[in-house]
Parts: structure tokens; C-alpha cells; sequence
């Protein structure tokens, strides 16, 4: 009898375990803190009704602050089972270093293209670490109550953008562009590879400045900086000391007409503006130039190498590559735009007009997100405090590209 009742005490201690064992909860890793309540009210909501089996923590830290404590924790061994991933150089870093996992067996990767994955692979293209999540558009947002009032139509050419930007600042309502270099990187992000694309033929000079064929103190490196150096006169009093927040909130409280813009402001401005607003492309340097824009292929996400629950971790990233989570997640987030093969209709109507530019228009990444910036002096870090200078009046154009030219040549074979 006593053996019996063993016998039946180890069999249910025997199922209890197994179902335990089939129990996963899975740590995401991010810099995406304004995407918490889309994380807690969506996103995990909907995965955890398909796979109640699999729990998942959102656990994201401020974007300033991602990178140092990411490292600092998977040094550690301390990091979640999902890490968010940024493009390019960072993540290569990352898988490197052993820390991320090869996910080119993921099956559910064929749901994006090539130039999809190129973000999250490895130069030679053999192993992607990173689903691909989405891509931000670069251009301007605008104010069109203001717009309306001063009678100003959308600028398409370089020539009507200033002047659209000299009658605002004439009429002294507005300041006619919020953007502020304290912060230095909005300089070169709304600014610097806002506008560049245009000047450098996007890909075409982007991958000949990788190759060596194109340098920085090129007039098609250079003269975006000359054409950034005018916006100076427009940007307002204490300009040189505004923070990105201060510039936000100066075009959401409607002071500004004009936001050198991604479409990732797109969620926070909704709720913060209570104007309509609108969106221009980056103007051509002439009417009928072919027209580039920078669409961005700016966020995926992947596996901790150290992961204990890697099964967990995959059905979940093989749910990220689903037509299902596009739809959620290019919706919810609108300005973030879904890199999967399947189409996704969007409904916010700005974000539907960011997008709409990819019908007529080349598109490229930042210039210096691929492999160019790899080493000392950093070649993002210093276009941000180039475009910053220039726009203060610090550096000429033609001293910030012999600078990064000469940056770049220290440590870059194809440059020296």
C-alpha cells in the first residue's frame, strides 16, 4: 500500500515538473521606454493568448542609457532572454561578441527581403542575429493651421522651402523650424542625413563612401552642410541651447511651423498637438531631380546567446516575423514601419503619408551606420558634432568634411 502511494506521489510530482518544465518567461531587453503600455496592453496580450505557456517582461531602459547597461548586464550574465536590437554596427558588435545568437534557420525569416535582414547580418551575409521590426522615414513635419494662415503651400524644391521659411519668420508669428543643436545629434539626424540623401544619390554615394571612391570633402558631402548652415537664421532665439525636448514641445505647442522630422515623433505628436499636422519629403535641390529619402531600417530584435529558455525565445522571435504582429505593431506605433514582406494597411493618416514616399522616391539609410563608424574617432559621433558646428556658425562646411575626412582616413584602409 505505502508503495503504492509512492508510486502515485511520484508520478504527480512527475507531471508537475513536466508541466512546469514546458513553462517559459522570457525577459525583452529595450531602449523603446515610450513603448511600455504598447508592450503591456497589446503586444504581449496578443502573444500570450496564442502561447499561454510563454510569459513576457518588457523591461526597457531610457534610450541614452541602453547600450552602456546592455553590455554592462550581458557582461554579467545578467541580461534578458530578447534583446532589442539597433542596426547595423552595434548589433554586429553584439553577435561578435558572442552575445547574440544566429537566427538564419529561423524559418520565419523569410518574411523579409534581403535589404530587410542586411541590418542584422553579418558583412558577408552568411548569419542573421535580428528579426527585422521596422524602419522611420526621415523628413519635415509641419503645422498646417499655420500653414493655412500664412498662405504657404508645401515646399517641394530647395528654393521654395526657404522661402517658405523666410515668410514665416517675416510674419513673426511662428519661429519658422524648431530644432536646437545642444543635444548635437538632431543636427545631424534631422538635419545632415535628412536632407544629404538628396545631394549624394543615396545609396549610389553611400556605398561609394564605403568603398573609397567618394570622400567626405566631395562637393556632394560638403554641400548639405552649406545648405544646413542657413537654417541657423531660422530656428529662433537660443537655438544653440534648446535640448530635443525643448524642440518637440516647441512644435507641439504650436510656436513652431516647422519640425525637421522622423516619423517615429509621429505616436508622441498625435497626442500632444492639438493642430492637424502634415509631412513634406526632404525638398530637391531642383524641380525635377530625382528625389531620395532616408528610410531607415532602424530596429529588430534577437536572442540572448545566453538565453535558458531558447525555445521560448524563438517561438516568440518567429511571432515577431508574423503578418500578425506587423499589422499590431504598425498601427499601434504608427511612423514605425513593419519591414515584413506582407503588406500592412495603416490608418494613422501621417504615417500613411511618410510611407506614400517610397512610391516616388529612392530610398537609403544613414550614411554612417554601416561599417563606417567601426573606429576611432567614431564617425556617427562626430557627423553629430560636425552638423552642430556648422549649423552654429563653429565650423564651415568645408572644415567639417576635411575633419570627418581626415577622421575617417585614420583608421579606414579604403580611405587611406
Amino acid at each position: 500500500m505505502k508503495r503504492k502511494v509512492l508510486s502515485l506521489a511520484l508520478i504527480s510530482t512527475a507531471l508537475v515538473t513536466s508541466a512546469y518544465a514546458q513553462e517559459a518567461t522570457l525577459t525583452i531587453e529595450s531602449w523603446r521606454n515610450d513603448d511600455l503600455a504598447l508592450w503591456q496592453d497589446k503586444i504581449i496580450p496578443a502573444f500570450e493568448a496564442e502561447h499561454p505557456d510563454i510569459k513576457l517582461v518588457f523591461s526597457p531602459f531610457a534610450p541614452t542609457e541602453y547600450d552602456a547597461a546592455l553590455n554592462a548586464k550581458l557582461e554579467a550574465g545578467s541580461a534578458g532572454d530578447i534583446i532589442t536590437c539597433r542596426p547595423f554596427d552595434r548589433s554586429l558588435g553584439l553577435y561578435d561578441g558572442g552575445h547574440l545568437s544566429d537566427l538564419s534557420d529561423l524559418e520565419a525569416m523569410l518574411n523579409f527581403s534581403d535589404v530587410a535582414k542586411a541590418a542584422w547580418q553579418t558583412d558577408d551575409g552568411s548569419a542573421t542575429f535580428c528579426v527585422p521590426m521596422a524602419s522611420v522615414i526621415h523628413g519635415f513635419i509641419y503645422n498646417k493651421d499655420a500653414f493655412d494662415e500664412l498662405g504657404i503651400d508645401v515646399p517641394s524644391t530647395e528654393a521654395e522651402f526657404f522661402a517658405a521659411l523666410g515668410k514665416i519668420k517675416e510674419d513673426g508669428t511662428y519661429i519658422p523650424m524648431a530644432m536646437g543643436t545642444n543635444d548635437q545629434w538632431e543636427a545631424a539626424t534631422m538635419g545632415y542625413n535628412n536632407i544629404g540623401p538628396n545631394y549624394w544619390k543615396g545609396e549610389e554615394g553611400r556605398l561609394a563612401l564605403i568603398e573609397g571612391s567618394q570622400k567626405l570633402t566631395d562637393e556632394q558631402w560638403v554641400a548639405p552642410y552649406e545648405t544646413l548652415a542657413k537654417w541657423s537664421e531660422y530656428l529662433g532665439d537660443g537655438y544653440e541651447a534648446q535640448t530635443y525636448p525643448d524642440s518637440q514641445n516647441l512644435f507641439t505647442l504650436g510656436r513652431a511651423a516647422i519640425y525637421p522630422a522622423g516619423s517615429w515623433e509621429i505616436s508622441g505628436f498625435n497626442t500632444q498637438a492639438d493642430f492637424e499636422m502634415g509631412a513634406f519629403k526632404p525638398p530637391v535641390r531642383n524641380a525635377g531631380d530625382t528625389c531620395y529619402i532616408s528610410d531607415h531600417t532602424d530596429i529588430g530584435i534577437g536572442m540572448n546567446a545566453a538565453t535558458e529558455n531558447p525555445e521560448a525565445a524563438r517561438t516568440f522571435l518567429a511571432w515577431v516575423a508574423s503578418p500578425e504582429f506587423a499589422k499590431i505593431f504598425g498601427n499601434a506605433l504608427p511612423g514605425f514601419f513593419p519591414l515584413s514582406n506582407t503588406p500592412v494597411e495603416l490608418e494613422d493618416p501621417l504615417a500613411k503619408e511618410f510611407v506614400s514616399w517610397r512610391e516616388d522616391c529612392e530610398t537609403t539609410i544613414r550614411s554612417t551606420y554601416q561599417i563606417l563608424s567601426r573606429g576611432e574617432p567614431n564617425l556617427e559621433l562626430e557627423t553629430w558634432n560636425a552638423s552642430a558646428n556648422v549649423v552654429r556658425g563653429a565650423e564651415s562646411p568645408e572644415e567639417a568634411g576635411q575633419r570627418l575626412q581626415d577622421g575617417l582616413a585614420n583608421w579606414y584602409a579604403p580611405h587611406q
